[in-house]
């Protein structure tokens, strides 16, 4: 008995001088559940809509305050159509909402009237979501307006155009997404336990003795990861492309770039990780915790961005996925948007350079030590 005493106490003190006990007993289980309540919402979601009126009558102007008013809804109208379709193209509108000019006329006489619906099926989800949202709009206003006092109610009729994913499927923007999950995996998680493994094996010390200069130490560690995540976006997108038959509508070479800058910026991640901790495990540990799982959560491929908290919308701006993500489904879905690229490869470019410095200059701190 007092040696089963003994070691329970060896061992509750081990778990008390282990700092990586706590970190998976509390502090994973901690960030998940912060992220579950206050970063993941399921419920209904307020998706912007583009609104344009080609009716001349005045009553129609209440339909389009209506989607105004509602908690649902954020409408922005618009008077040039070019300019509505080209909001949906650079995902600043989820979906759009035209009213002909025939529209009132219909209703009076109590016809079937048309409204187009346009939405964005690279998000299945919100694309439903535009088309429920615009026809419960649209029949409360036509249920409180005088052309429900017709003695035959007339009908709206919802023409409704799906871009980019005309069947709503879901596998069109969840597999490329998958990219770069994984992607976030071999760039930060792999890395993480590059130096950490150095360190537990001690091959670090030893090549430290060596004339190695610091830039081929850091350059030594980034571009063997940097291949083998190049290889497996390759080989992802031919699988989903070639076998998956996911509709492909952009620029390959553009596709390859943009990855490469991600990988950049998700392998800064991993090495700064593992230049700070000298324990493979306490590095993956908190590789998953930092990296992969805010990447799988809080990136817009499993939930909708702007159904979160403010704060968390906000957080997502600082995590690479987020614009990686956006880059790669438009690429697939609505082929090359310069705007997206452009923007997106900036930020990757410039976070990306930020960490490149932070481990070379960990990595000089360590080689004077």
């Amino acid at each position: 008995m007092s040696t089963l005493k003994a070691l329970i106490k060896k061992e509750f003190l081990q778990i008390i001088r282990d700092p990586s006990s706590i970190i998976i007993a509390f502090v994973l289980p901690l960030i998940s559940i912060l992220i579950y309540m206050y970063g993941i919402n399921l419920d209904t979601v307020k998706v912007t809509i583009g609104i344009k009126n080609d009716d001349a009558n005045p009553e129609i102007a209440t339909l389009v305050k209506s989607f105004g008013h509602s908690k649902y809804v954020n409408s922005i109208v618009y008077d040039n159509e070019k300019e509505l379709e080209e909001g949906i193209v650079r995902s600043r509108l989820k979906g759009a909402v035209i009213i002909p000019n025939d529209f009132s006329t219909n209703l009076s006489r109590s016809k079937t009237a048309e409204v187009l619906i346009i939405t964005d099926g690279s998000e299945v989800n919100t694309a439903n979501y535009v088309q429920n949202y615009s026809m419960q709009i649209i029949n409360q206003w036509l249920a409180s307006s005088r052309y429900s006092n017709a003695t035959k109610m007339p009908l709206v009729n919802p023409v409704v155009r799906t871009w980019y994913n005309q069947d709503l499927n879901s596998h069109y923007f969840i597999l490329p997404g998958s990219v770069a999950i994984t992607m976030t995996l071999i760039g930060i998680l792999l890395t993480a336990l590059v130096v950490a493994r150095e360190w537990e094996r001690g091959t670090m010390e030893a090549l430290l003795t060596t004339p190695v200069r610091k830039i081929d130490l850091v350059l030594g560690k980034y571009i063997p990861y940097f291949c083998l995540g190049m290889l497996s976006v390759s080989f992802n997108v031919a699988l989903c492309i070639a076998v998956f038959k996911i509709p492909f509508r952009g620029n390959l070479l553009i596709l390859m770039f943009v990855s490469g800058l991600f990988l950049f910026t998700s392998s800064g991640i991993g090495l700064l990780i593992s230049s700070k901790l000298k324990n493979q495990f306490l590095a993956s540990q908190v590789s998953l915790g930092i990296g992969f799982l805010p990447a799988l959560m809080l990136s817009g491929l499993m939930f909708p961005i702007n159904s979160m908290p403010v704060f968390f919308q906000q957080l997502t701006r600082i995590l690479p996925p987020r614009y990686y993500i956006t880059f790669i489904e438009s690429e697939f879905m609505a082929g090359t948007v310069w705007e997206i690229v452009i923007i997106n490869s900036l930020f990757l470019t410039i976070l990306g350079s930020i960490l490149f410095a932070a481990v070379y200059k960990n990595t000089d701190m360590r080689l004077d030590k």
